[in-house]
């Protein structure tokens, strides 16, 4: 059993890559763009970002403690249940840091059956990671697994160049969350591939999911392409 978090469900799905057709005209008369100079670009503001908007919070403790603080208070043992739910604090531990683990990755399309994208330790698929046929609907699922500590603030990013060019860049926060023992499962936005000539071919990406402090979970780096049709493994 798992706990299932959906996005509001868009009256249109999100073209993920609006304005491909534009980049991909402009960059036949303009020398190609560094990829890991936007990469940096985009780091560095997130950086910026986090030490604005960041909050000078008093001493951490465990998770532990903090359940076991205040006991004989009735207001707050309830305000600490509603807020961690069913935590059993024998499986939360001592540490301070929280543990986050993304199980599974996969890629919903209306009359198909789903991709199951396989997460290699190093965060780098050999080859082509997955193909996505042009102008289709599609959604990402994930599940993942929260230990320890509360996760605050964690946030999927995904960033999609070609040829050098940044073509679509996604910032989804998606919540705060408590250790247990089931895996949440959350269901993105459906999106539309874009399609045409300029729009067919491969692409280059990287994934990340990082929390409020920026720390990072999981970061993969892979390649896909966008084809006239479904690969025939899929």
């Amino acid at each position: 059993m798992s706990l299932t978090i959906k996005q509001e469900v868009q009256e249109e799905p999100r073209n993920g890559f609006q304005e491909i057709v534009e980049d991909m005209k402009r960059i036949q008369s303009e020398s190609s763009i560094d990829e890991t100079e936007d990469e940096g670009d985009e780091e560095a503001e997130d950086n910026n970002n986090n030490n604005n908007n960041k909050i000078e919070l008093g001493p951490q403790c465990t998770l532990k403690s903090q359940l076991e603080k205040d006991k004989d208070d009735e207001s707050l043992r309830k305000w600490k249940e509603q807020l961690l739910g069913n935590v059993d604090i024998n499986d939360v531990g001592e540490s301070l840091e929280p543990e986050v683990k993304i199980i599974s990755l996969s890629i919903s399309s209306p009359g198909r059956s789903d991709i199951v994208l396989a997460i290699p330790e190093d965060g780098k698929p050999k080859g082509l990671w997955f193909t996505l046929k042009e102008g289709c609907r599609y959604s990402l699922r994930f599940k993942f697994q929260v230990g320890c500590n509360i996760v605050s603030g964690l946030k999927y990013t995904n960033n999609v160049w070609r040829t050098g060019v940044r073509v679509d860049r996604v910032k989804q926060m998606l919540g705060t969350f408590s250790p247990q023992q089931e895996a949440y499962t959350y269901e993105m936005p459906e999106e539309t591939t874009p399609s045409g000539y300029f729009a067919r071919g491969s692409y280059s990406a990287k994934t990340k999911f990082v929390d409020d402090d920026n720390k990072c979970y999981l970061e993969i780096n892979y390649a896909f392409d966008i084809r006239k049709d479904w690969a025939n493994s899929e």
